[in-house]
């Protein structure tokens, strides 16, 4: 009897032991429930409404993808998402995002930050993690660092401000018959607009023979929009260049120019930067303060998309689907898309993965100019740009014609 119980306890030892080895074989993700990804953005403070919209736009995504069967090269893993709150300032995005890399350490990439100084701040510490970040800001320091773990699906505003200006100005001539010829430029002194103006001011401007006759730069939040509408009053500019990163900023100089005799039209206004399209805007200041404002933007909804906006519509309850939300749906298809490729979560092998992208289907679809490639600094190649027109109380697409879904009206200025 003795004999015969060692047998059966040897035998169980013997099954457990093969088990425990097939365990140890097995590769980490296969015994996961979830594959996290992580967006780090604002989600308090003046800018919370951005990342309200962009976390909108992930849910949105990673649910389509658990659904349509999670990521297959894992066995079906599910995708997840991990909300870090940027706050109000680069510090504590900074500090949002050592707690990150200090805490979260199976996350195997990260989309944010929004506003491209807290993207600066935040991707100073992603890149020493090794940790692969997708980001919609515009600067173009964040992609002139030799990062290598740093993606930005966006043009940068050099770019944008090198490719739409043109663009608007030959709008101009078509609608008014002649030439702008002076502009004014309002904006606040974070990473983006600078990044904006840059090559504006570096002889920009003077190449397309225009004449900068208000400068004026303000550290947010704008205590009083006063002063810097009078010199816009005085001077007249054919074009105002309003640049600054949130709404309550947007709203007090729109206000302002209104209660000087500037708004509705009056004198152009184009902006830069997916904030001055947000819905918020709309319902603060209503549709007659806003008719004719255009702003120039990275991505925004567009002709060809009309299924994923109605979608989106229906899901969130938001009347429309600004850059924040589709830009961020499309990184949660680019990381499923780089964790197929790499076969594992892991997070050098997702960047190697993202790195050798080229595609013009798939997540592609979902950013203006149709192809996914990276250059070697991380800047998307051909990224294109969307000029975005509030019409009748909807911001829409009007340029370029391939993504438009109205044709653009140029205000035309009312005489002083």
């Amino acid at each position: 009897m003795k004999t015969e119980r060692r047998r059966m306890v040897q035998a169980l030892l013997a099954a457990f032991a093969g088990a425990g080895f097939a365990l140890a074989a097995a590769p980490a993700w296969a015994q996961a429930k979830d594959v996290r990804v992580a967006m780090i953005a604002p989600m308090s403070g003046p800018w919370a409404r951005q990342g309200e919209l962009m976390k909108k736009g992930a849910d949105m995504a990673i649910d389509e993808i658990n659904k349509g069967g999670g990521i297959k090269a894992l066995g079906g893993a599910k995708l997840s998402l991990l909300v870090i709150d940027a706050g109000d300032t680069a510090e504590k995005a900074k500090n949002a995002a050592q707690r990150l890399v200090a805490q979260e350490t199976d996350v195997v990439g990260a989309t944010g930050a929004w506003l491209s100084s807290f993207t600066l701040a935040v991707t100073e510490v992603t890149e020493r993690a090794e940790l692969p970040v997708l980001t919609l800001s515009y600067s173009d320091q964040i992609t002139a660092r030799g990062f290598k773990y740093v993606f930005q699906t966006s043009p940068t505003a050099g770019a944008q401000a090198q490719g739409a200006l043109p663009a608007l100005l030959e709008l101009a001539k078509a609608s008014t018959g002649k030439p702008a010829k002076t502009v004014a430029i309002i904006m606040d002194n974070t990473a983006s607009p600078v990044s904006f103006v840059k090559p504006m001011r570096e002889g920009g401007l003077e190449k397309l023979g225009l004449k900068l006759v208000v400068d004026e730069i303000f550290t947010p939040p704008l205590p009083d929009a006063t002063s810097v509408v009078q010199k816009v009053r005085n001077t007249r500019p054919d074009i105002l260049l309003l640049l600054p990163t949130s709404i309550p900023d947007d709203k007090l100089v729109l206000e302002k120019m209104t209660e000087m005799g500037l708004g509705r039209g009056r004198i152009p206004v184009i902006s830069n930067g997916a904030h001055i399209g947000a819905p918020d805007l709309l319902n603060v200041m209503g549709k007659h303060l806003l008719e004719g404002v255009m702003t120039i933007v990275a991505n925004w909804g567009a002709k060809g998309q009309e299924q994923l906006i109605a979608d989106f519509k229906k899901r969130t309850g938001e009347p429309w689907m600004t850059q924040d939300s589709i830009s961020t749906y499309g990184d949660m298809w680019i990381f499923k898309d780089a964790l197929e490729k790499a076969g594992a979560p892991d997070r050098k092998k997702v960047a190697a993965a993202i790195r050798a992208m080229d595609t013009t289907t798939g997540p592609a679809k979902y950013f203006p100019g149709g192809r996914l490639k990276f250059e070697d600094n991380g800047r998307r190649a051909g990224a294109g740009l969307l000029v975005v027109q509030w019409q009748n109380g909807e911001p829409v697409t009007v340029y370029p014609p391939a993504s438009a879904v109205a044709k653009p009206i140029w205000p035309k200025q009312a005489p002083g």
